[in-house]
């Protein structure tokens, strides 16, 4: 009979889907589909709860403020214990936001921004302090970088962080390779976790092999610390009991599957989650964005001639091949990319209806589409560039300086 130590949990087995159909885990996301990935199936593989009617309505009798159209629109579409989060809401009682980035690249990309856009309306709506973990000792594992180039692009990245608007008296944005070395109580809590899940599953979580290096084996537990309020006593007075909330793209589940799985047997409390849908590639829904294919992707320093470049050039239509045929038969919103990343960013509800309809029944042309979506990335990756260029150096170490944040539990 296995040890304690030896058993997989039934909540943890599951962690990773690769079928027939689609490929998702925290560093591969293929769809056979022109439509990308079937969302539903991922919630029933994962065994998480869609974020319904229901659920969107207690958010708003609670705060008093319309739901973000991210949620209106199914691009935060799945939760775990979202609704204890709410209970905590009604009680009157606090939780915080965790969140995070792997610097690889020096500039984020459209796909970057989806969590944090969300994130920093879930800070301004329930008034709570978030805590950014910059994985840059990831991406000196994984990628053909050196330990101080990442630890560079970790900086450079939270200054796109910073410019998303966030409160500089309620964020903490961390490096790794920085704030591990100078917290005792993180480092102890990394280690609590590692003790708790073994080589076998980690395997069978993120499909390791024999030959991945022991950084990658142990990066997991770096990546769950922050899920407990025990790693930032500056923050939280050492209480152990303070919630979090990791709003995430569901490729990360696999990362909090595992929190949660040890949780209790920390005698600590889950972690609860909201997930977004994949921002797809510019080639189309079967991927996700990629830092490293500039032509995947629009970069948020892309000038306004190269967004347009690339949208005309590389954006997947979902258009007829000829004038007539798309007249007659109109154009399938749900393959053609600009209308996709419309939804993301095209707050208007009316205005985003209007040009379904119309692209859908053939009264609008693919070139027309794109041009709609041009305009919207044209003026909000300037406005972007605009307030990046005001964030200083002095700014960025503001907001990674370990400190207590404006907030009492």
């Amino acid at each position: 009979m296995a040890s304690n130590a030896e058993k997989v949990s039934e909540e943890v087995k599951k962690l990773s889907i690769e079928d027939d159909e689609d490929i998702v885990n925290p560093w591969d996301v293929v769809s056979s589909s022109a439509k990308g990935v079937d969302y539903s199936k991922l919630i029933k593989r994962f065994g998480s709860s869609e974020i319904d009617k229901e659920l969107i309505d207690r958010m708003v009798k609670l705060t008093g403020k319309p739901p973000h159209h991210f949620l209106r629109r199914g691009i935060f579409f799945s939760h775990r214990d979202m609704h204890q989060i709410l209970d905590l809401v009604e009680k009157k009682k606090g939780f915080y936001l965790y969140t995070g980035r792997g610097p690889s690249s020096e500039s984020m990309h459209l796909g970057h921004l989806i969590p944090f856009i969300f994130t920093k309306w879930l800070q301004d709506t329930f008034d709570v302090p978030l805590v950014i973990q910059m994985t840059d000792d990831e991406k000196f594992l994984w990628k053909d970088l050196t330990i101080e180039e990442t630890n560079k692009l970790a900086h450079e990245n939270a200054k796109d962080i910073i410019a998303c608007g966030f409160d500089k008296d309620k964020t903490f944005i961390f490096s790794d390779v920085e704030y591990i070395s100078e917290s005792t109580e993180f480092y102890k809590m990394m280690c609590k976790i590692q003790k708790l899940v073994t080589f076998n599953q980690v395997k069978g979580i993120f499909g390791f092999t024999d030959s991945d290096s022991i950084g990658k084996i142990s990066f997991p537990a770096i990546q769950a610390t922050p899920s407990f309020s025990l790693a930032f006593p500056q923050i939280f007075k050492g209480k152990k009991d303070v919630p979090c909330l990791i709003p995430c793209a569901i490729d990360q589940d696999p990362y909090f599957r595992m929190t949660r799985d040890v949780a209790p047997r920390l005698g600590l409390l889950k972690p609860a989650l909201l997930h977004s849908t994949f921002f797809p590639a510019l080639q189309g829904a079967h991927g996700k964005m990629s830092a490293s294919d500039p032509n995947s992707s629009i970069f948020l320093t892309d000038s306004d001639e190269q967004i347009k470049t690339k949208i005309n050039k590389y954006a997947f239509s979902g258009g007829r091949p000829t004038e007539e045929e798309h007249r007659k038969h109109g154009g399938d919103c749900d393959t053609d990319v600009s209308y996709q990343y419309l939804t993301f960013f095209l707050e208007d509800d009316d205005k985003l209806a209007d040009i379904q309809s119309r692209y859908s029944s053939g009264k609008m042309l693919t070139g027309e589409l794109k041009q709609e979506l041009i305009t919207v990335l044209q003026k909000l990756v300037g406005e972007h560039r605009i307030r990046r260029a005001d964030v200083t150096d002095n700014l960025v170490n503001e907001y990674m300086k370990s400190r207590k944040l404006k907030f009492d539990y």
